[in-house]
């Protein structure tokens, strides 16, 4: 028989971008509960439960006939207090020319200058009762603090309502949408090891307020990405020692509402890179009881394994930081035509995105080309191939 025909290519150093990928749960940018401000009977609610408003919608009309009735008491008292301030004008007016003539004592004046100053002040005492009982009434209008959208009603139309401490509503403004998620201390210590050594370039630079220019994509339940992306705009200054991370949040536009909070997504942080990294196809790394491993081709077309290290992922490559050297050609499809270590093949360049060969005539292994929480054991010809090599 021939030598099987093998697809391999050859690794050069090259810059790889990076991904980092977190579970994050989105939430409204800003969230207010709607609360009376006034106490009294609830006469009806104004809008639709699920609609988006806007600041200043009114929402709920409680009573205002009682507070009617106080403002009208106090605008009455108001004009009270300017009538009697008028006349202690005038009095003040008409004695104080007999004071300069001494036709009057000098107690005299003073008790009309007094009780002139005295008027004033009660005009302004009412004026305040007067204004106090307008934003009372006002305030039987409850309407919207922020644009947003509106939850469910807490109370229903003739409860009676006490104030502060009755919660009508909810309103939460979901454009933009936050995405919180936590980066642990583990992989904060690794990033920034590896920036301060040069393998990491990260991009931008950082704010003031903690958080890295990085581009944030959203990867949603079903696996499809959100078709926006958005940026980091808050990191925490200190570790959270309930779970050990840095809490972070992201900003995303949301114009159409079609991010809810509360969703669990994957948050992907891309925009750094790895300068003269080598990196293989996700199917060229198999599993082994002994770890990963690649096969690569020798200058006289023979296979040989080598156990790599790898750290993280490049546009759907595994970034190789140890076990593998610039220049080798390293199999990618022909796993099962080409497993014994030793065996001579025949190597032809690997064409990314070509449809693979069938049962029997190449293609990758079980478990290569997935993510490490989905690969699997190898088939026994694999498993046979890495045993050979530990030997």
């Amino acid at each position: 028989m021939p030598p099987p025909e093998v697809s391999v290519i050859t690794v050069e150093p090259k810059n790889a971008s990076v991904e980092m990928e977190y579970t994050g749960q989105t939430a409204g940018s800003r969230e207010t509960e709607v609360r009376a401000r006034v106490a009294g009977i609830l006469q009806r609610r104004l809008y639709q439960e699920g609609a988006v408003v806007k600041a200043g919608t009114p929402l709920f009309q409680i009573d205002p006939a009682n507070f009617e009735t106080q403002l009208a008491s106090a605008e009455a008292t108001v004009g009270v207090a300017q009538a009697k301030l008028n006349q202690a004008q005038r009095d003040n007016a008409r004695l104080a020319p007999l004071i300069a003539e001494k036709a009057i004592s000098q107690k005299e004046f003073d008790d009309s200058k007094s009780a002139l100053e005295s008027a004033q002040a009660s005009l302004k005492q009412a004026q305040a009762q007067a204004n106090e009982a307008r934003l009372n009434l006002g305030y039987t209008r409850v309407v919207a603090p922020i644009s947003g959208v509106t939850g469910t009603v807490s109370k229903s139309d003739g409860s009676l309502v006490s104030g502060a401490d009755s919660l009508l509503t909810t309103i939460v403004q979901t454009n933009p949408i936050y995405v919180n998620f936590s980066v642990s201390e583990s992989d904060y210590l690794r990033m920034t090891q590896q920036v301060n050594s040069g393998q990491l370039t990260m991009p931008g630079k950082r704010a003031a307020n903690g958080s890295v220019a990085f581009s944030v994509g959203l990867k949603l339940a079903d696996g499809t990405m959100y078709p926006r992306s958005g940026k980091l705009n808050f990191a925490s200054e200190k570790v959270n020692p309930a779970t050990g991370s840095i809490d972070v949040r992201a900003e995303i536009p949301n114009p159409d509402g079609s991010l809810r909070p509360g969703q669990f997504v994957r948050v992907v942080l891309s925009g750094a890179s790895r300068p003269n990294t080598l990196s293989v196809p996700q199917r060229a790394v198999i599993d082994s009881p002994f770890g990963k491993m690649v096969f690569a081709v020798s200058p006289d077309n023979k296979l040989v394994p080598h156990p790599v290290e790898l750290d993280g992922w490049t546009k759907g490559e595994w970034i190789v930081t140890k076990g593998i050297t610039a220049g080798e050609r390293i199999l990618v499809e022909g796993f099962i035509k080409a497993h014994d270590p030793g065996m001579t093949v025949t190597p032809v360049p690997y064409v990314a995105g070509a449809q693979g060969q069938g049962p029997g005539q190449g293609g990758a292994p079980a478990g290569a080309g997935k993510a490490p929480s989905e690969q699997v054991k190898p088939a026994s010809p694999q498993a046979g191939a890495a045993s050979s090599a530990s030997k």
